[in-house]
């Protein structure tokens, strides 16, 4: 007989995140290494002495709630961004949002973890993670089991959306990115140049070009346009 039982979880930490929406946020975990994000740790969870011996690994399995989908619900099949959003494949084939159990997974670096009051945080490299992304479970990234080189994928390896354009700013938004780098002691013109070369854009809007967009990083609005040959920064503007 198939089980049937239902399962309750309970959120062992939240995430702390410059990404503000769900827009803009890499498709996978490593690709914008300059995206910084913190895993706050929640009571009862929240002790030092849960992440003893931790720090003698380099990386961390995340499982986390896709919470910005859950209204969305589910879809049997999907159209991968990968594929051009042209092509449907069954969601158990892809890293879908829109799943019949919302849970994400993602390998991150970890840098420091902080202990403040009562509050255990711990740095997260290269995250894909919205600001406030519940999360269920963190385990250690074993590269002798976890990493398998011969392991195959049916997404073709390159596409044309997956060649990085050059990212170029305005001569006002240089001048913003300073400004801005300076307050946050973050080097947010990589970060945006990194969030920005993956084409964040949706696939129905790929070919169009001098359309103007917006991400939400922080308290900023990074606004910006694709070129036939690169993508331009026109402004940045803080959110007030």
């Amino acid at each position: 007989m198939p089980s049937t039982d239902a399962f309750q979880f309970t959120s062992i930490g939240i995430v702390h995140s410059c990404y503000q929406e769900k827009f803009g946020i890499p498709r996978q975990p490593g690709l914008v290494t300059m995206a910084t994000a913190q895993l706050e740790l929640l009571p009862p969870y929240n002790r030092i002495d849960t992440l003893d011996g931790i720090e003698a690994y380099s990386h961390i399995w995340v499982q986390f709630v896709f919470h910005a989908c859950i209204s969305e619900g589910w879809k049997a099949k999907v159209r991968p961004p990968r594929l051009g959003g042209k092509s449907k494949m069954g969601v158990f084939a892809t890293r879908s949002t829109h799943r019949p159990n919302p849970i994400g997974l993602s390998v991150v670096k970890i840098g420091k973890i902080h202990q403040q009051d009562k509050r255990i945080l711990i740095d997260l490299h290269g995250a894909d993670l919205l600001d406030g992304t519940p999360i269920l479970d963190i385990k250690p990234y074993l590269p002798y089991s976890d990493c398998l080189p011969q392991a195959t994928s049916s997404f073709t390896p390159t596409t044309e959306r997956s060649q990085p354009k050059p990212v170029v700013f305005t001569v006002k938004a240089q001048q913003q990115c300073a400004t801005f780098s300076a307050n946050l002691e973050k080097d947010l013109y990589t970060l945006i140049t990194q969030i920005i070369e993956q084409d964040p854009r949706p696939s129905y809007l790929a070919n169009q070009i001098d359309r103007e967009h917006g991400i939400s990083l922080w308290d900023l609005n990074i606004r910006w346009q694709a070129k036939d040959q690169y993508f331009e920064i026109i402004e940045i503007e803080q959110v007030k």
